[in-house]
């Protein structure tokens, strides 16, 4: 598996995991042409799988560590 080095549309919150629909971080690009998409949970858990069949990979995961776990307190 290689990660995507030409640029790649970012994911957003509409673009979701297509084992479970949470939404996704992880955009996979098959040797067979087609693409997935998945959340950082599914994306660990079919790593070898994913490993053995990308063309490349654009991962977003990293978002996940610079999100807040809850909000300021000054923010209603």
């Amino acid at each position: 598996m290689t990660t995507a080095t030409a640029p790649s549309e970012p994911l957003t919150a509409v673009d979701r995991c297509d084992r479970c629909g949470a939404q996704a971080y992880l955009r996979v690009r098959l040797q067979s042409g087609g693409e997935l998409l998945f959340c950082a949970h599914h994306a660990r858990e079919h790593g070898d799988k994913i490993r053995e069949l990308a063309i490349d990979v654009h991962d977003e995961t990293h978002r996940l560590a610079n999100t807040p776990s809850s909000a300021p307190s000054d923010e209603h």
